[in-house]
């Protein structure tokens, strides 16, 4: 039988990637699951956590990932959903975020989990810091890459192996707008969880105290995970060139092509496993 929605095999090479986390981007998928850009740049939760098998312990590799547009559509959410607004807007040439581990050997990359937890999303088509640069109401799908190879300056001439998890669409925005799921993210994003408790805190001190009400630089830090969202205690609503580059400390961005997951890697790299 064909592997699960959650594991993608190359069988030339015997390479295994499974997403470790499938559990919790199923929980956001059957919502829609949205993704705050900025233009500073905000990193993604749920992130994307791999645990990669299959690979030569004594080769190097590099793991990249880029994000692609998954159709050619623009959105609006309109009547408690996502419904389709016009044709995409054009994408900026692709990026690609390079995990900062890269490169280390097979037995170094199967020891553990691979998460992607410091690539960031931005719709600043001018950003220099190397963040993945997305269009707001957009729909997006993350395609991941095992490169075995030693240094980045050959990835162009070596063999890519290339999976995606449908799991992981989702819609880029700039304030929430399905109120589901920004009570998902407070659930179970410690930092989100944070800010709920700092936000009680702050509503009790401010009760308590006659001048009371200044925010700490901490809870500002907390508010600002949800930007342009209505604040309460307890829950937070809400109405080419391809050369890949190291980010700087963090990642990097997607691609012009529409979303065929097997696609041809930006800058006509080959992803097809040899």
């Amino acid at each position: 039988p064909p592997p699960p929605s959650s594991a993608a095999v190359t069988p030339s090479k015997g390479v295994h990637v499974n997403l470790e986390n499938i559990e919790l981007w199923k929980k956001f998928h059957a919502l829609n699951t949205e993704m705050i850009i900025t233009k500073t740049g905000r990193r993604m939760f749920p992130p994307i956590k791999l645990k990669l098998s299959g690979l030569n312990p004594n080769s190097r590799y590099i793991v990249l990932m880029d994000v692609i547009p998954a159709d050619d559509h623009r959105y609006k959410y309109q009547n408690s959903q996502w419904v389709v607004a016009g044709k995409a807007e054009p994408t900026v040439p692709g990026r690609m975020y390079i995990h900062p581990d890269s490169p280390a050997t097979g037995q170094q990359w199967m020891k553990g989990p691979i998460t992607f937890h410091k690539m960031k999303l931005t719709n600043n088509t001018l950003d220099q810091h190397g963040h993945i640069i997305l269009n707001s109401m957009h729909r997006y799908q993350p395609r991941m890459h095992v490169v075995e190879a030693n240094d980045i300056k050959w990835l162009q001439f070596a063999s890519f192996t290339t999976v995606s998890f449908p799991e992981t669409t989702f819609m880029a925005v700039t304030a929430y707008q399905n109120d589901q799921i920004t009570q998902l993210k407070i659930d179970h994003n410690p930092f989100a969880k944070g800010f709920r408790d700092l936000c009680s805190s702050r509503n009790k001190d401010k009760s308590d105290s006659p001048g009371g009400g200044e925010v700490s630089s901490t809870t500002a830090e907390l508010l600002s995970e949800f930007p342009g969202s209505r604040l309460s205690p307890t829950r937070v609503g809400g109405g080419g060139d391809l050369s890949p580059s190291r980010p700087t400390p963090d990642p990097q961005s997607p691609d012009t092509n529409t979303a065929d997951p097997n696609g041809p890697l930006p800058g006509g790299f080959d992803t097809s496993p040899t």
